[in-house]
């Protein structure tokens, strides 16, 4: 009898997790606005985001920059502590499972190096578009270069792709904090498996422990030589500018793009490490934190356990003469 409770409840729990597969299915969205999606909204411009998210920190900054205003939906991600990026809810706004997503009068429009452009052409009264030609090829350069696109995995090629290798510590520290059954959550759910995986492999091992996992350190410092080549080419933009932002005078969709990839690697405490030598990124990355519109977007939005990952780095890197070996961004050959 016992066996027979058995087998009924692991058939059960099969049909449970092939009916839930089916509603939670994603697949490839491309970017831009999609006039054949009409989804429920009571603002012109809503917000699909999340605090931690490198690519929402880039679409709120820019919202932000142009004043305009629009409703927030924050969305969690397993770094956040919940796997509701796909969930079911979510997935019917972008069924690619990823944010954020602007929402504008009922449109989505997905990835946000096409947010960025969509809202600067849709903005009533400001801009961050140089209207010079060359100055916007330059402009359109630059953001390129510091966006996430396609598998960072594979494509090693732009500065943007190098974030997530240099995010490991904080994912590490993260890691810790994240339920099990929501990583779990993520095996059976989650069309990338790697990355639930990944996340439980941070988990057992511990931010203490991350430098015995060697893949992870050498995947690390690879990204740690391509930024450093990708700081040295901003590094001369910035000399070259006639004004304190990358293209001259005004701020543009640039500036937005390498605003929040400086703030991330100041978030995985690599940044201080990255400007010795480099003082004309010092001097904007402090021109960047003193606009209100990044203390707005990006200082008032910090997670909570974005900020005590940071704080945990720092501690561990004082405290464990391996890690602070491991992590360091110069020096090391």
């Amino acid at each position: 009898m016992i066996w027979l409770v058995v087998w009924f409840g692991l058939g059960l729990a099969l049909v449970s997790w092939w009916t839930e597969s089916r509603y939670r299915r994603t697949r490839p969205m491309a970017g831009g606005r999609h006039d054949d999606i009409m989804l429920p909204h009571t603002e012109a411009f809503e917000l699909y985001h999340n605090a931690f998210s490198l690519c929402s920190n880039k679409v709120r900054l820019c919202l932000e920059e142009l004043q305009v205003a629009y409703r927030s939906h924050p969305i969690n991600l397993v770094e956040t502590g919940a796997y509701e990026n796909i969930g079911r809810r979510f997935l019917a706004v972008n069924p690619a499972g990823l944010v954020p997503v602007l929402v504008h009068e009922g449109r989505p429009v997905y990835e946000s190096h096409d947010i960025l452009a969509y809202v600067a052409a849709h903005a009533p009264d400001r801009s961050l578009v140089p209207t010079e030609s060359t100055a916007r090829a330059e402009m359109d350069i630059w953001v390129d270069r510091a966006s996430l696109k396609g598998d960072p995995l594979r494509d090693r090629s732009r500065p943007g792709n190098l974030v997530p290798a240099l995010t490991i510590p904080m994912f590490a520290a993260m890691a810790e904090g994240i339920p099990i059954h929501q990583l779990i959550e993520g095996l059976l759910f989650h069309p990338m498996r790697i990355r639930p995986m990944f996340f439980l492999l941070l988990k057992g091992v511990g931010l203490r422990r991350l430098h015995w996992l060697a893949p992870a350190i050498a995947r690390y410092r690879e990204a740690v030589n391509g930024m450093h080549t990708a700081l040295d080419e901003l590094e001369i933009r910035l000399t070259r500018s006639e004004g304190p932002w990358m293209l001259g005078a005004d701020f543009t969709l640039a500036d937005v793009s390498w605003a929040v990839l400086l703030n991330r690697l100041d978030e995985a405490d690599t940044l201080d490490a990255f400007l010795d030598g480099r003082p004309a990124i010092g001097a904007y990355w402090n021109a960047v934190q003193s606009r209100p519109s990044f203390a707005t977007a990006v200082d008032a939005m910090r997670h909570p356990q974005a900020v005590a990952a940071t704080a945990r780095i720092r501690a561990e890197k004082a405290n464990v003469a391996g890690l602070a070996t491991a992590l360091q961004v110069n020096g090391f050959g």
